[in-house]
């Protein structure tokens, strides 16, 4: 069976972009584990119940009715 070759290059580009993807999820899984084994999830990371930015919190104080 013949395969028309723009055909076959799309096919290889796509098993290229999902070798790629895999390495990617692989090398942030890898990075995201040495931070915890460091204990930087614990140092740095964002405290639950303690806003990180300059928005307000999604709690229920902040829902309240203006008087």
């Amino acid at each position: 069976m013949l395969m028309h070759p723009s055909v076959l290059l799309d096919l290889a580009n796509d098993h290229n972009r999902g070798l790629i993807a895999e390495a990617e999820r692989g090398r942030l899984l890898a990075s995201a584990a040495r931070r915890v084994r460091k204990g930087w999830a614990r140092k740095g990371g964002a405290v639950r119940g303690q806003p990180t930015g300059t928005l307000s919190s999604c709690e229920a104080s902040a829902a309240v009715p203006a008087r």
